[in-house]
């Protein structure tokens, strides 16, 4: 594979963390790690480890750390440049989008209904993360992530979705619910 062609996957791969990457950096963990191991084999699940403690302990936003830092291991600065003006683009272009609309509908219900699901999904991502990355610290070896699991975080988000907008339960409620039946899950599992 030619350079630029290598240049242009690192870009895409990161546009694509970028894009669907709420809830801010340790939320997109997930995401990165499904491009950078699962997806491309550009990393092991080590040198992902080894990335995120580095990323920890550099000055700076974790998500463009780590753009930085897989694009200069994979390609060098050409590399680093790609993966981080990757993972830029599409927040900036919806961050000023939606800064526009929400000036103007700030107040609305279904906004605020929208505002409320994010955080509640955002901090489902982030509890997940904690989880999967405390089970490869204790278990290096354990196998990874399956259809099986996305298909269970699939259902527990449906599910801390449907209680808090229909049921009008406290969203502190079912995340602490969802983490007890996470915690349960995963128990069982191992």
């Amino acid at each position: 594979m030619s350079e630029l062609g290598l240049l242009l996957q690192v870009f895409l791969a990161f546009v694509r963390v970028g894009a669907l990457a709420f809830g801010g950096a340790y939320a997109a963990i997930p995401l990165v790690e499904q491009e950078v191991v699962v997806r491309s084999g550009w990393m092991t699940y080590a040198e992902f480890m080894d990335l995120l403690a580095l990323d920890e302990i550099t000055p700076g936003p974790i998500l463009i750390n780590s753009a930085t830092f897989v694009g200069m291991q994979i390609a060098g600065i050409p590399g680093a440049i790609a993966a981080t003006l990757g993972c830029i683009l599409v927040p900036c272009i919806v961050a000023i989008t939606l800064l526009l609309i929400f000036r103007k509908y700030k107040d609305t219900p279904v906004v605020k209904t929208i505002v409320l699901s994010l955080k509640c999904m955002a901090l489902a991502l982030i509890a997940s993360t904690m989880i999967k990355l405390g089970v490869q610290a204790v278990a290096p070896d354990a196998p990874s992530v399956n259809m099986a699991y996305a298909a269970y975080v699939a259902v527990v988000m449906c599910a801390a979705f449907y209680l808090i907008n229909q049921k009008r339960i406290k969203p502190l409620y079912v995340m602490l619910g969802c983490g007890v039946v996470n915690l349960v899950a995963h128990l069982l599992v191992l």
